[in-house]
């Protein structure tokens, strides 16, 4: 019998959206840079007049492809150097009701629900080692986690928020493979 009941939150779109133009995706580009810009700036470095640019950052927002501007901070410098991909198993009922208690935590970054050989990826940041071992303490006292498997990082090449370009190549066969 099918659940009749939303289980899930999805994201509202917003007003219906107009593709993203050069003059957007080179304006988001630059926000996602340096959200700080004046209009006046931005509008030299995309070839637009401020109030031009006022209007699409406007549009930007009202259709939800700028969700918010935020500072976006050091973990190490805030005390926070330890960085960690945790996989959780969960069996049964509902993920999103069991991970909203460890929303709370400060510590935790981000939230996935993911197809592969888990059912959860986690982000977190914490003060050391013995704080991850709380936090998985933590998963291991809620109902409904089966297992977890960490990934300490050793080092980051390479975190940012999500860019606004798009390499079109990538939706491209690669060249071994004949088209079909």
């Amino acid at each position: 019998m099918p659940n009749s009941e939303k289980t899930e939150i999805v994201r509202d779109k917003g007003p219906e959206a107009r593709p993203l133009d050069t003059f957007d995706r080179t304006i988001l580009g630059e926000l996602a840079v340096d959200a700080g810009l004046s209009y006046a700036e931005l509008g030299s470095r995309v070839g637009l007049s401020a109030p031009a640019v006022h209007e699409r950052v406007k549009r930007l927002r009202a259709t939800g492809r700028i969700r918010g501007t935020v500072a976006v901070l050091d973990g190490p410098a805030t005390g926070k150097p330890f960085l960690a991909f945790v996989h959780v198993d969960t069996t049964g009922g509902s993920k999103s009701r069991t991970f909203r208690a460890l929303a709370e935590l400060p510590e935790l970054e981000e939230i996935h629900s993911v197809a592969g050989d888990t059912c959860t990826l986690l982000k977190v940041r914490c003060a050391s080692s013995r704080a991850l071992e709380g936090l998985l303490a933590r998963l291991y006292a809620m109902p409904g986690i089966k297992a977890t498997r960490s990934y300490v990082v050793l080092s980051t090449y390479l975190e940012r928020t999500p860019q606004a370009g798009i390499t079109e190549a990538l939706e491209e066969p690669p060249m071994d493979e004949a088209p079909r």
